[in-house]
């Protein structure tokens, strides 16, 4: 199989150390061969201007999955995803929304540009080359990606960031 891959400057993350963020929006179990994206989303966006307290506009579509889930990939397996948006604190939750606080940790942070539908390729380079050649390991934390004013989604300009949960192999919390 070849991969049509992005040029090696949009493939070099970023190192950040994630400060903590309080989230509120909607969740619920899939798996990617019963992927719920679409619903998701389509039940949290007419519903969004209901959160008061938010500090951006940026959206957050994060990914929760279980212990191992990477070490032995199955599309059935099932895991938690959000459709969210950064809040300054919790005393404004809508009904029938959650809140959810992403801890700080390291990330490797990555450009995906193009439609969201050929994210696959840059996901496939993400674990399968930079991760296994790189000093980190990936880390049991939240998975996200920051969906700001250039998401377009299936427009081959769109653009949103892919934060990657990691931990350098020597266990140090130097970024360099």
């Amino acid at each position: 199989m070849t991969l049509k891959l992005k040029s090696k400057v949009e493939m070099i993350p970023r190192i950040e150390l994630l400060s903590e963020k309080k989230i509120i929006g909607k969740r619920l179990i899939m798996s990617y061969s019963n992927n719920k994206t679409n619903e998701l989303w389509n039940s949290f966006m007419p519903r969004k201007n209901e959160i008061v307290d938010s500090i951006c506009t940026e959206l957050y579509s994060m990914q929760i999955y279980p212990p191992l889930y990477f070490n032995n990939f199955n599309p059935n397996t099932e895991f938690e995803k959000w459709a969210s948006i950064e809040v300054i604190d919790f005393n404004n939750v809508p009904i029938d929304m959650e809140s959810f606080t992403l801890k700080s940790g390291l990330y490797a942070v990555f450009l995906n540009i193009g439609s969201a539908s050929n994210a696959s390729s840059t996901f496939q380079y993400i674990f399968y080359t930079w991760l296994p050649n790189s000093e980190y390991n990936l880390d049991n934390r939240p998975h996200f990606e920051i969906i700001g004013k250039k998401y377009k989604n299936d427009d081959p300009s769109s653009e949103e960031e892919i934060w990657i949960p990691i931990i350098r192999r020597d266990n140090s919390l130097i970024i360099k």
